[in-house]
Parts: C-alpha cells; sequence; structure tokens
C-alpha cells in the first residue's frame, strides 16, 4: 500500500485497508501466482508476481528503491518466462515505464483506461527473449 502511494499518488486512494489488502494477496495472489519476494535482514522490501506469462505485481518500498532490488526480481520473473513476459503499466506511471524500457520491454497496446478499474490510460508492454519465437 505504501508503494502504490508513493509511486503513483495519481491513482484514487486505496479503498481497502491493510489487512484486507494482506488477506487479498495471501488468499487470491499467492495462490494464482508465482510469486519472488525480496527480503533483507528478515524484512521484505518487495515482491513479484507473475500469473502465466502476465506480470502482476512488481512493488517495492519506497525507501528500497534504485538499489537494484526491482531488477533482481524481474531478473527472476524473466528467468522463468522462457516465451517473454506482458504487463499493463499506467501511462503517468513515468518511473515503471523508464524502468521496464531500459529491461528491454517495449509497447505493444496503448490504452484509453476502459480496461482497467481506474479507467486511466494505460499501456501493455512486452519483453520477449532474444531467440524467442
Amino acid at each position: 500500500m505504501t508503494s502504490r502511494s508513493a509511486t503513483m499518488p495519481y491513482l484514487p486512494p486505496q479503498k481497502r485497508d491493510h489487512e484486507q489488502v494482506t488477506r487479498w494477496v495471501r488468499d487470491v495472489v499467492l495462490k494464482r501466482c508465482r510469486t519472488w519476494v525480496a527480503v533483507r535482514r528478515a524484512e521484505i522490501l518487495g515482491y513479484a508476481a507473475l500469473d502465466g506469462d502476465m506480470l502482476d505485481h512488481l512493488y517495492l518500498r519506497p525507501d528500497v528503491r534504485r538499489q537494484g532490488i526491482g531488477t533482481l526480481l524481474l531478473d527472476e520473473v524473466r528467468r522463468h518466462s522462457p516465451e517473454g513476459v506482458v504487463l499493463h503499466v499506467f501511462q503517468q506511471n513515468i518511473g515503471a515505464r523508464a524502468f521496464y524500457e531500459r529491461h528491454g520491454f517495449t509497447v505493444l497496446e496503448i490504452s484509453d483506461g476502459r480496461r482497467n478499474m481506474e479507467n486511466l490510460p494505460d499501456m501493455t508492454l512486452r519483453w520477449t527473449p532474444s531467440g524467442a519465437r
């Protein structure tokens, strides 16, 4: 929740409290997605969740950004995705877009936001490993 509000202040306020979000991650995300968690000294720093070839989540605590942790998580996701990775990102999320572009993602589609619950313009990005179809 902290990562969401710090990196995407243009989003409407989260309607769920910390306990509800924790329960949703435990009961939905962890059951549906292959998940990697970055931990340092028993402290969770961030996580990535992959549903098939869709990177559903890549979040870091705001205080640990720009330390290579996001890259480590993304490297694990890509290592386990021999056909490539697809993700959605808000057009306004300039930092995330730049991060993914630095890591070889390209724009597949631009949307006006009708397909997401926030109704904000977004983009579909894709990374394809060299040698994949």
